[in-house]
């Protein structure tokens, strides 16, 4: 079994987390180095909710998902985003990734947060499962994503 945790309680997890998410979409990034991923992920220490990073973990560290003000530099209307779910390979297909996803979505409603949205390459059936609906699709830095929004019940 697993528990869910703010990263801002274990900051050792930082580097390892920014390793695997530019290992996964530094596509998505292009140029930004791992050194700079660290730095851009620093916020998440902090005690403000948005951003915030929680983790799955057992023994080992299985998997992130946070909840960012924007994801897309095309999108800054659109706020706040759920953001880097990720769940290591050996570790997928056990509902690690649903359940930080919807850990995310229940800590948005009880800071009041009617919508989130995300952005994502190819895990529209995943989402939508969760809820997730489909906003609009679109090229993102030379690559085909769907936007996805979910209505929270506040």
């Amino acid at each position: 079994m697993f528990e869910i945790l703010n990263l801002k309680d274990e900051p050792e997890n930082l580097a390892t987390l920014a390793s695997w998410h530019q290992d996964e979409w530094s596509y998505l990034n292009p140029g930004e180095s791992l050194a700079a991923r660290i730095t851009r992920m620093q916020p998440y220490l902090n005690n403000e909710f948005i951003p915030s990073t929680f983790i799955a973990k057992d023994k080992t560290l299985l998997g992130s998902a946070a909840i960012i003000s924007q994801d897309m530099k095309t999108n800054p209307p659109l706020t706040p985003w759920l953001a880097s779910v990720f769940v290591r390979p050996e570790n997928r297909k056990q509902g690690i990734g649903s359940k930080l996803v919807l850990h995310v979505m229940a800590q948005a409603r009880k800071e009041g947060i009617n919508i989130l949205y995300l952005y994502t390459p190819d895990q529209v059936s995943f989402y939508s499962k969760l809820g997730w609906s489909i906003l609009d699709k679109r090229q993102y830095q030379d690559h085909d994503v769907t936007i996805m929004q979910v209505k929270l019940d506040v």
